[in-house]
């Protein structure tokens, strides 16, 4: 079962989402309108909790997880993902505030603390570290990850066609029979 609880906790999905029968979701998770979750998904909220915005999709072998609540950290790190956000492939996303209108490429490692603004490109492979904050409008890549340059209009209009296009694949895939 790709949907668990931890302790009395469950997740909390809406209606309109796809989740993979392959996933697996756990904890305090919760799945706003037209989220989609992918194969091999793995997404534990069991210290802290996570949120997925409207319209965004994790793909396939990504690892979203948080940081508990310490003496050190009052509030720990949880996991905040914005709308219309497109996490790629084989990504690990722990502890991080992502904004809206995001793309992270395949690969990427965003750790615990890091705030990514609206309307970001992370390119593949990429590694954002601890407590970064990457600022609206701009694409970034390496390891540890650098600002390159402003995003052209063509790709700031990607972000949102991302999620649009992930929303009528989750879609297809939601209106096959089982």
């Amino acid at each position: 079962m790709p949907i668990r609880s931890y302790k009395t906790i469950k997740p909390s999905i809406n209606k309109n989402c796809y989740i993979d029968e392959s996933a697996v979701i756990v904890g305090e998770v919760e799945c706003a309108e037209d989220v989609s979750i992918w194969p091999l998904v793995a997404a534990r909220g069991d210290v802290n909790y996570i949120k997925i915005g409207a319209r965004s999709n994790i793909q396939d072998g990504t690892v979203l997880h948080v940081s508990r609540v310490s003496e050190a950290n009052p509030k720990g790190f949880p996991l905040v993902i914005g709308e219309d956000v497109t996490v790629g492939h084989k990504c690990m996303l722990h502890g991080c505030t992502l904004g809206d209108r995001i793309l992270v490429g395949m690969g990427a490692i965003i750790m615990d603390g890091a705030v990514i603004k609206n309307d970001v490109f992370i390119g593949a492979g990429s590694l954002v570290p601890p407590n970064k904050t990457l600022e609206s409008g701009y694409l970034y890549v390496g390891n540890p990850v650098k600002q390159v340059r402003l995003l052209k209009e063509s790709e700031s209009a990607f972000l949102t066609q991302s999620a649009i296009n992930y929303v009528k694949l989750k879609n297809e895939y939601l209106a096959e029979p089982n």
